[in-house]
């Protein structure tokens, strides 16, 4: 590959478009195309730490990740700005540091970081981020507003065992998977007769929305049948007792990837002086081009409330069922809320809405619980909470430490049947989520438990995009 064309991709002049420029000559040596070369150093500067124990592209991963000295005197720093944080002890240092560095920004007013964290881009995956009159791309995130969506079904849950290939059925038939994923017969929702052209970008993805329009994408996101547990009446207006339930995570899919990227190549041009540790927390002011990403971002809210809307309506259709009840909360988004009296911009990436009386959905792994709660509104966390389990590893380290046969057998014997997904997403990969919520006690309040039973998420291979 040349220089421009890293640049273009996104590639800062420096260690990382040397390392970079080495590892794609090594792959072409070793005979691998350039488009497979193109898709991976893409990969490698959206998630470095995916590769940090890859072979041919570690090295890259690496210098994107070195910290850099000390930015221009023209910022005014925050050095003492500190975070509140919670499960402390099962963070690594990488995400520490990151919400560190987020702190420093001349911008950031106050900070949390909850017990799922793990390192992520620019923001720690769990980390939340109150700004004044300005918003950062990468501190929403590449998948702008995904979601959970819970819907619960007056249907005897011993189905789930005695019928399996129909709620699989019911699965296949309902959503797609993969992250090129569409329809050639586009799904329907009001959302596609929303104003598109509300940005001059939006309007660019509209098309693609509409093939996209009930898919679930890949990475971490799926759609799963379960056994959903009330133990005592609650503001669920559900009786005690067991439900068979329907769980979904994905969010706005391509079109919200190719916002984040927009927008967020806009906020690294208009700050090139960041340094290399704080360049993809570049901000937009909310007066100037934040309002047009503000715009666009609210947007992709609607597109991804939809697609769940979608793929929910579409199975209780095919049950011939309607919802006792739906559950829905997001993440990877940016709201305008007020804290210690004043309007701030609360970015919460990775991390749940949880003010006083707010339900929420917080998912483990493929065969550990999920939790439904009520949020207590701590206003150290920024009235926010984990969005599930978070990482124990990377997604490299996952597939090389663990084999199907033994993953197999653990499903078994959890009751859990695996209808598609990659060595990436098996359970030992995540943190256990029950040591979360005893993390987040003060944050959160456990109404009902959901267990998966049957699971599809997107088969091996395919890049992931949560």
């Amino acid at each position: 590959m040349k220089r421009r064309a890293l640049r273009n991709m996104g590639y800062p002049d420096g260690p990382g478009m040397e390392a970079a420029l080495t590892a794609a000559k090594a792959a072409r040596d070793a005979g691998h195309s350039a488009v497979v070369v193109r898709r991976a150093l893409a990969n490698v500067l959206n998630a470095p730490q995916d590769y940090a124990d890859d072979d041919l592209y570690g090295p890259v991963a690496a210098a994107l990740t070195t910290t850099m000295p000390d930015a221009p005197t023209e910022y005014a720093w925050n050095d003492s700005l500190t975070y509140a944080a919670w499960g402390e002890d099962d963070v690594d240092d990488a995400a520490r540091e990151q919400m560190t560095n987020a702190c420093r920004l001349p911008i950031s007013v106050a900070g949390a970081l909850m017990p799922d964290a793990h390192l992520g881009y620019g923001l720690p995956i769990g980390g939340v981020l109150a700004t004044e009159n300005a918003v950062i791309p990468y501190a929403v995130g590449v998948d702008i507003a995904c979601r959970m969506m819970l819907s619960v079904f007056d249907v005897p849950v011993g189905d789930l065992a005695s019928k399996q290939d129909r709620f699989r059925g019911v699965i296949e038939r309902n959503t797609a998977f993969g992250i090129g994923a569409s329809f050639s017969r586009p799904r329907d929702h009001a959302v596609m007769d929303d104003d598109w052209t509300v940005t001059p970008f939006t309007r660019t993805v509209k098309d693609l929305a509409r093939k996209q329009l009930g898919s679930s994408g890949s990475g971490n996101h799926f759609v799963e049948f379960g056994e959903f547990t009330v133990d005592a009446p609650s503001s669920l207006g559900l009786a005690p007792g067991t439900y068979l339930a329907l769980l979904s995570h994905s969010g706005s899919r391509g079109p919200g990837a190719k916002t984040a990227d927009h927008y967020s190549r806009l906020a690294m041009k208009l700050h090139p002086n960041l340094p290399r540790e704080l360049r993809h927390l570049a901000w937009l002011d909310l007066d100037a081009e934040g309002a047009e990403y503000w715009a666009a971002m609210e947007m992709m809210g609607k597109f991804a409330s939809a697609n769940h809307h979608v793929i929910h309506e579409s199975v209780a259709r095919s049950l011939g069922e309607q919802p006792l009840t739906q559950i829905e909360n997001h993440h990877n988004f940016a709201w305008k809320e007020e804290h210690d009296g004043r309007e701030v911009v609360v970015h919460r990436k990775g991390a749940t809405p949880a003010g006083r009386g707010v339900l929420g959905i917080i998912p483990g792994s493929m065969a550990s619980p999920a939790y439904v709660v009520e949020g207590l509104g701590e206003p150290a966390s920024l009235n926010s909470a984990a969005h599930g389990a978070g990482r124990r590893m990377s997604r490299t380290q996952a597939k090389r430490k663990f084999r199907w046969p033994e993953i197999q057998q653990l499903l078994h014997d959890r009751g859990v049947t695996l209808i598609s997904a990659g060595l990436d997403e098996v359970p030992q990969a995540y943190k256990n989520i029950d040591a979360v919520m005893a993390a987040q006690r003060t944050l959160v309040k456990p109404l009902a438990r959901f267990m998966p039973r049957l699971v599809k998420m997107a088969p091996a291979g395919e890049r992931p995009e949560d």
